[in-house]
């Protein structure tokens, strides 16, 4: 994987202008992609450099909904969101780079957060 390439889809997935204060996430998503990858899977293949800024950018997404403020119901529950936030289509990338990857980390993985 190419950190460099990771760290600017970063960039364009987050919508931020750096990702340097962002680097520790960008590497742990790194880290748990190379620990999915198949033996004979190729490292250098750039469809991981896009998993890896799925990955981060989907964790910086709740990272970023759990430091608001959210209002909670009368029966101490969250209310429903929707489907058009930022979580919810961090998810759905998520889910299409884990897709597009599935033959070189196999079919045994899945995202907790990724619903389909």
């Amino acid at each position: 994987m190419n950190i460099d390439s990771v760290r600017s889809l970063f960039r364009l997935f987050s919508g931020e202008d750096t990702e340097e204060k962002f680097l520790p996430l960008i590497l742990s998503a790194v880290s748990e992609v190379e620990s999915m990858l198949l033996p004979e899977a190729d490292k250098t293949d750039v469809r991981l450099d896009y998993l890896c800024a799925a990955l981060a950018n989907h964790r910086y997404q709740l990272i970023k909904a759990s430091a608001g403020k959210p209002e909670y119901t009368f029966a101490g529950k969250l209310p429903d969101m929707g489907k058009n936030t930022a979580i919810a289509y961090s998810a759905k990338l998520l889910a299409e780079y884990y897709e597009l990857c599935r033959e070189l980390i196999g079919g045994s993985f899945y995202f907790s957060t990724v619903k389909e």
